[in-house]
């Protein structure tokens, strides 16, 4: 029986990076009419973290060592899922394979692929489109009919000049499997979460929205849903198997809310405890909704993008910035956990305006801030219109932006030196509960205060000695994160001195070390001690979200705080 290899290289080992396209492939495969009990089907996947890879000194080497384990199993076939991480280093992958093994086919597929599907050398095959259709049809073509050339199969293009009777070239996509269709790699048993410690749970496919950098913008303008019977079964399985975390792909879980909902409660009542990060649009957003949330343990993530309505309808986006902020703020009500992205370099944007997107989504509370530089995607809206904007951007994967018009270079880096101060001080250092409080009586905007944090970086420490120490302390993040708590109480300092703001630092200073004390507990479990000037139970009420008035009004009270996991959560206790 001839072997065929899913495979794909994974950027870490993580939930968010198990290999769920090459694995929906390798089910396709296996239950296809056309090529089911024909094939020895076997998943196999790398990741940049795996020690063996990351020992070696060069991208070739990795690539080397990974076409030998390929081959080791003589596969008749290759189907590699490719993306931007990945893509130069699988194609160098498939151009060893072809040396130690020529016989081998080698097929590609997934978002690279279909965004350009013959910008490739060392392809036999490539797959534009959802494959679980058109893979096993090329398949059973190849392997099972003998050389009778058959009509050729949708989305398929043929790179090689053997491969004659294909390479007519294709002008669509492969014809998408309705999702009662496909079969779930994680009930076949092809995919075990157990081994990410988590999962990335598909509940659709297909978007309503056009936003012009995404793929979807040109991928099926609706939504297809998986039935509601096979999710079912999926949780219960998430739920035997005792994994932690869910990550779920739906760019628009809550664009039908009674079906947002209803999953909420299947979750709540098959997987209590289980915890489940969804991405969410804020137009979507009410008290119902928000309250559903709030039943079990979850994160939101909300494409922001830009508080600027004219850049974002230049990437076909809509915003309403009140209707947003009321929206936000009933999941802030409820007590969701929720977060943002913002996209630097879009067209018609400016390092300005960029600035004001960061203070419009700080005064929001989100729990974390996530800066990205603009890719031009091959295969997207936002690539074919690029040069109408006056877009520069690099012509290699990750293709970030280089300059616009309106954005130069020079802010771009500017930008970038400001994603890394937010990442540093409010995502790693976990300050959402006490950074607006704490801004407050400085009188400066977020994205100034960030500023002067990324050059107080700059002078402190550089960042390869940052990430040195990060690395170093990785197996205790109790101690990385404590790295973050001194760089983050000496720059407080300094700027409330620079502003004469001495007799408000104790109340300051005891917010952040007893907030911070408490997410390294609810994060690592960590217990801790901390000295404050104030009781916890002030700095923790609602009086200390405003620090002037609290100084004026609380007295102070010295005293020795002890924070550890109690039974009903963190706790802590005054000692002394």
């Amino acid at each position: 029986m001839k072997t065929i290899i899913c495979t794909t290289l994974l950027v870490e080992t993580s939930p968010q990076g198990l290999p769920l396209g090459a694995a929906c492939i390798a089910s396709a495969i296996k239950s296809s009419p056309k090529t089911a009990g024909m094939f020895s089907v076997a998943l196999v996947d790398f990741s940049l973290e795996d020690d063996a890879l990351r020992a070696l000194a060069t991208d070739a080497a990795r690539a080397d060592s990974i076409a030998r384990a390929l081959v080791s199993e003589t596969p008749s076939a290759i189907c590699f899922s490719v993306y931007v991480w990945n893509h130069r280093i699988l194609e160098a992958v498939a151009h060893s394979v072809k040396k130690l093994l020529p016989s081998c086919v080698c097929i590609a597929g997934g978002p690279e692929v279909t965004a350009n599907p013959t910008a490739f050398t060392h392809f036999d095959y490539t797959v534009a489109g959802q494959g679980e259709g058109a893979v096993p049809a090329l398949l059973a073509e190849l392997f099972l009919q003998g050389d009778a050339p058959g009509a050729p199969i949708p989305g398929v293009y043929a790179l090689c000049a053997r491969n004659a009777t294909h390479a007519a070239p294709q002008t669509h996509r492969a014809l998408p499997c309705l999702p009662d269709e496909l079969p779930s790699p994680y009930l076949d048993g092809t995919l075990d979460p157990a081994a990410y410690d988590g999962a990335l749970w598909e509940l659709a496919r297909g978007c309503p929205f056009k936003c012009s950098y995404c793929y979807e913008s040109k991928g099926e303008q609706k939504i297809a849903y998986f039935p509601l019977a096979r999710l079912e079964k999926e949780i219960e399985l998430f739920a035997a198997k005792k994994i932690p975390q869910v990550f779920v792909l739906d760019p628009t879980y809550n664009a039908n809310k009674q079906r947002a909902i209803a999953m909420i409660r299947t979750i709540a009542k098959k997987a209590p405890g289980m915890f489940f990060y969804f991405e969410a649009r804020a137009e979507f957003i009410d008290k119902e909704l928000a309250r559903a949330f709030a039943s079990i343990p979850c994160a939101l993530q909300i494409g922001l993008q830009s508080a600027d309505e004219r850049v974002l309808k230049n990437v076909h986006r809509t915003l309403d910035k009140k209707r947003f902020a009321h929206n936000i703020g009933y999941l802030n009500d409820a007590g969701v956990t929720f977060g943002f992205d913002l996209i630097f370099g879009l067209p018609g944007d400016t390092y300005a305006g960029f600035c004001r997107s960061i203070d419009f989504a700080l005064s929001l509370y989100p729990n974390n801030l996530e800066l990205f530089c603009l890719s031009v995607l091959p295969g997207t809206t936002l690539h074919d219109d690029a040069a109408g904007f006056g877009l520069e951007w690099e012509q290699e994967p990750p293709y970030h932006v280089i300059r616009t018009p309106q954005f130069s270079a020079q802010d771009i880096a500017r930008a970038q030196t400001l994603a890394h101060a937010v990442n540093v001080f409010y995502n790693d250092g976990r300050a959402v509960p006490w950074f607006n409080a704490v801004l407050a009586p400085l009188g400066i905007k977020p994205s100034a205060f960030f500023r002067a944090f990324a050059d107080f970086l700059h002078a402190r420490i550089t960042d390869s000695d940052f990430r040195a120490r990060g690395d170093k302390s990785s197996a205790n993040g109790a101690t990385a994160q404590q790295d973050i708590d001194r760089l983050q109480l000496d720059f407080v300092r300094a700027q409330y001195r620079a502003r004469h703001k001495e007799k408000l630092l104790p109340v300051a200073e005891d917010s952040i070390i007893l907030n911070n004390a408490l997410s390294r507990c609810t994060a690592t479990g960590a217990e801790s001690r901390v000295t404050l000037r104030y009781h916890p139970d002030d700095i923790m009420s609602e009086y200390a979200t405003d620090i002037a008035f609290f100084a004026q009004h609380c007295g102070k009270q010295t005293c020795r705080v002890h924070v550890f996991s109690g039974k009903n959560g963190v706790d802590w206790r005054v000692e002394g």
